[in-house]
Formats: structure tokens, C-alpha cells, sequence
């Protein structure tokens, strides 16, 4: 488990600090510019929030899951796939 965690934080830099299960929101998966006093969000995936919209419209990206009425987030092993299918040439 080591060795596959060392493999991710070289090939990922980010997503290797992503815990095992659990839920992102979309900021936390591509990012947000720093503000004022606000320190940013590094992007896992850096792509606009319009492309990420889009992608999950076509299927390109993974669905999300309702946690609340005004609450949207995406399953981490989700994430995770999608960044796995990138780096071995998937369309992702």
C-alpha cells in the first residue's frame, strides 16, 4: 500500500492526498483561485467549472451525489478512477 501511495503522489502530485473513501466537493476537484485573505484550492483535475458541468452532462466525468438540497459532492473513488483512466491514455 505504500508503494502504490508513493506512485500516486508522483504521478498526481494532489490526488495522492485524497483519503481512501468519502466525498469532494467541486472546488476541492478543480480548484478555486486565490482572494483577499481566501489561500485558494489546488486542482486535482484543473478544468473550468462550465467544462466540468459539461463533462458530467456527457458522461465524461463521473456523476455527483446529492448530499442535500443545496449540497452537491462526487464519491472520492470516483475521482479516483477518473484520474487512474487519464494516466494509462483513457479518455478522461
Amino acid at each position: 500500500m505504500f508503494n502504490e501511495a508513493r506512485r500516486r503522489a508522483k504521478v498526481y502530485g494532489m490526488a495522492a492526498t485524497l483519503p481512501e473513501t468519502g466525498f469532494l466537493r467541486l472546488a476541492q476537484i478543480i480548484g478555486r483561485k486565490p482572494a483577499n485573505d481566501d489561500p485558494g484550492i489546488t486542482p486535482i483535475y484543473p478544468v473550468s467549472a462550465t467544462t466540468w458541468w459539461d463533462g458530467v452532462r456527457t458522461g465524461r466525468f463521473p456523476k455527483p451525489v446529492k448530499l442535500g438540497p443545496r449540497t452537491t459532492a462526487w464519491r472520492v473513488e470516483d475521482i479516483r478512477a477518473l484520474i487512474d483512466a487519464g494516466s494509462q491514455g483513457g479518455a478522461a
